[in-house]
């Protein structure tokens, strides 16, 4: 069998081909081109599968709350406008007549970690990817866990700072607002003489500026001040986190030195890691979820 497998992002749609062993042969991406709509991010991900019509089955990760089980996106991201209520699943399989299966990018990603990558000897874990926003995803007995209407783990919208700064959610204080990939961004480029991305910001004469180091360090200390959260609720004893950033040892350094100084004694057993499979887990762990579906 072979899966035509997708990972729907605000700035790029990754995609591959995975064969029944799940090796991911090839890999391509696209611009998302989120502001045009969700209607014209389907007729992207239909003109793509037009090319692989060999492909068994379609697996599609994306960004917001997902019902899985209908295929359809209940709440999108701001940044993707007239995506929230759209069929994913009817609309490619009514189009190109293949198998579809669509889930939430964390929870993907998660399942991917859990089957191939950093979580494989674990039951319980917690999945954190920091980009654009901060998605979340809870893994429990060897499952994940959604919750009521699908949408369970997002903990990029647990608030930090009461009446803090408004988020693209309608709340204010998100951890997001604080914590993702963008907000480090943001705060660096006030400081900074020229602008700067998730990846020069960690270039050896950027990061040896003061300024720009006091940036990420209290960036930094923001997503500790999340971290402390989710393990006081959830005391897991596994925390993946994801996203290009966390690629930089110098954040998974620096948390890994902090938060444990900062816990009650009992919750000091957690692990922390980065992701094992970066961005190949989405596209991996929805293909496990359509390659597992009955027939």
């Amino acid at each position: 069998m072979k899966i035509l497998t997708f990972d729907i992002g605000g700035t790029f749609i990754k995609y591959g081909i995975i064969d029944d062993g799940f090796n991911l042969l090839e890999t391509h991406k696209v611009p998302t081109e989120a502001k045009r709509g969700g209607q014209q991010l389907i007729e992207k991900i239909i003109r793509i599968v037009e090319d692989y019509s060999f492909v068994d089955r379609i697996a599609i990760s994306t960004a917001g709350q997902v019902d899985s089980e209908n295929g359809i996106v209940v709440n999108a991201p701001g940044y993707i406008p007239y995506y929230t209520g759209m069929m994913v699943k009817a609309l490619i399989e009514k189009r190109t007549g293949k198998p579809t299966f669509v889930e939430n990018d964390v929870n993907a990603a998660a399942m991917g970690e859990a089957k191939f990558g950093a979580a494989k000897e674990y039951n319980d874990f917690i999945c954190l990817t920091y980009g654009t926003g901060i998605g979340g995803a809870i893994f429990l007995n060897g499952e994940l866990y959604k919750g009521f209407g699908s949408s369970a783990g997002e903990m990029g919208h647990t608030v930090t700072h009461a009446g803090g700064r408004q988020c693209n959610c309608g709340g204010e204080g998100c951890y997001e607002c604080y914590a993702s990939a963008n907000a480090l961004i943001s705060a660096v480029n006030r400081v900074a003489d020229e602008p700067l991305n998730a990846y020069t910001i960690f270039e050896k004469e950027n990061i040896e500026k003061p300024e720009i180091r006091f940036e990420i360090d209290k960036w930094i200390d923001e997503i500790i001040i999340g971290l402390m959260n989710i393990i006081y609720t959830f005391n897991p004893p596994l925390i993946v986190l994801g996203g290009g950033i966390m690629n930089e040892d110098y954040i998974i350094e620096l948390i890994d030195r902090k938060i444990y100084n900062l816990l009650m004694p009992n919750y000091r057993n957690v692990k922390i890691v980065r992701s094992k499979l970066g961005n190949d887990a989405a596209l991996l762990g929805v293909a496990y979820q359509v390659a597992t579906l009955e027939k």
